[in-house]
């Protein structure tokens, strides 16, 4: 039981590490957020921005990253 939490603490520990390195390296990502899919709203007083295509794009990527996880693991 004591070794299943602790490798349940390393891969949280490592995912955490993997989303520090991508905020760090996000702002080298240009055209990260400014894809033609994503919506701006602009009034006088307020935006409202939502990063739509960016979203689905993020989303293939990390179901891609989790199946590949999956399958080496071997479920």
């Amino acid at each position: 039981m004591n070794s299943s939490i602790g490798k349940i603490l390393i891969l949280l520990g490592a995912v955490l590490i993997g989303l520090g390195v991508l905020f760090l390296l996000s702002d080298n990502i240009p055209w990260l957020g400014r894809l033609p899919g994503d919506i701006q709203l602009k009034g006088k007083k307020w935006t409202i921005y939502f990063p739509l295509a960016t979203c689905i794009i993020l989303s293939i990527l990390l179901t891609l990253v989790l199946w590949l996880f999956s399958r080496f693991r071997g479920r």
